[in-house]
């Protein structure tokens, strides 16, 4: 028996225990990290360059994807560093670090979330007060609001995790820090504080779901009056990315926390976590970009003078 002053590392769950398994997970990783960092990347880079992307819609999609880019970094790397050197540590610090990181990145990404289905009722339902409701001071302070709400929400939450005592040993039934698995090696009834807390965080977060819900029943309402169904497309086309997000975001997440103890089974719960945790981040920018036209065309005007300026740079080194 141990407990929390004396544990100074945490066991991680490891995916396999054969080594040419653990490689092929490094490699499977590696690819899924990079495939978000370019995504992810080449979100943030064409919304900054591109003075034709600084609209609200645009601004709360860069933040997503720094959220998106952070959360994914925060498991991953260390998940492959595990596999690659046939480890399983992490330090009692670098894992209260990683569940602040994770929990606070992801609260805000659901809060932006539903920050953007505002963004979305208020362009489609009411757009001559666009500008009125959502001008750059606005947008900037929503913004802040879902970054600044997550911060002191997984502060609240790390806080009383890891004052809690730990007398069951140190091994986490999870590939990363996660708060539940970290409870159950809680010796006393003092986790039950911090259930509570976690049942008060699902209440705000169902209440935000309700909210995205509502506000895309006024959209579909709103849109299905459009008469022309050129006008009706171009509104769907605006709003299916986000709705996609949000249905991948939710229904993982769902799954992993409320699925039936029957059907749970370590193998089950690693895929599980892998959908919510590193699926989502890596897909999103492929949602974006696949349904947004505005966004394509300049992600490849972007690319094209990146491409033209290098061009001219090799060209001009050659005849010099």
């Amino acid at each position: 028996m141990s407990n929390s002053s004396s544990i100074t590392q945490f066991l991680l769950l490891a995916f396999t225990d054969t080594r040419e398994l653990q490689l092929l997970h490094f490699w499977l990783f590696l690819g899924i990290y990079l495939a978000a960092l370019l995504g992810n990347g080449l979100i943030i880079t064409t919304i900054a360059c591109d003075q034709q992307l600084h609209t609200p819609m645009y601004f709360f999609l860069l933040n997503l994807a720094l959220l998106d880019l952070g959360c994914i970094s925060i498991t991953v790397p260390k998940s492959m560093a595990n596999s690659l050197w046939d480890t399983r540590d992490i330090t009692y610090t670098g894992c209260a670090a990683q569940v602040f990181l994770f929990v606070f990145l992801i609260s805000a990404e659901y809060f932006l979330l539903s920050i953007i289905s505002y963004d979305r009722y208020i362009a489609i339902c009411k757009p001559l007060h666009y500008g009125t409701l959502l001008g750059s001071r606005a947008c900037v302070h929503m913004a802040a609001a879902a970054w600044g709400t997550g911060f002191l929400y997984s502060l609240l939450h790390t806080g009383n995790t890891f004052s809690l005592p730990l007398c069951k040993g140190n091994a986490l039934h999870q590939f990363f820090c996660e708060i539940p698995p970290i409870l159950k090696l809680s010796c006393s009834d003092a986790y039950l504080r911090e259930a509570g807390l976690l049942i008060f965080g699902a209440s705000v977060f169902f209440v935000c779901f309700v909210f995205i819900v509502l506000s895309y029943v006024q959209i579909l309402r709103a849109v299905l009056r459009i008469p022309s169904e050129q006008g009706r497309h171009k509104a769907f086309s605006t709003c299916l990315p986000h709705l996609a997000v949000v249905s991948l975001f939710v229904s993982t997440a769902v799954f992993a926390y409320l699925k039936a103890p029957s059907i749970s089974s370590p193998s089950l719960d690693l895929v599980v976590s892998v959908l919510y945790s590193v699926v989502p981040p890596a897909v999103n920018p492929l949602i974006y970009s696949m349904r947004n036209q505005e966004l394509r065309d300049a992600l490849w005007k972007l690319m094209a003078g990146f491409f033209s300026k290098s061009l001219n740079i090799s060209s001009s080194s050659y005849h010099s």
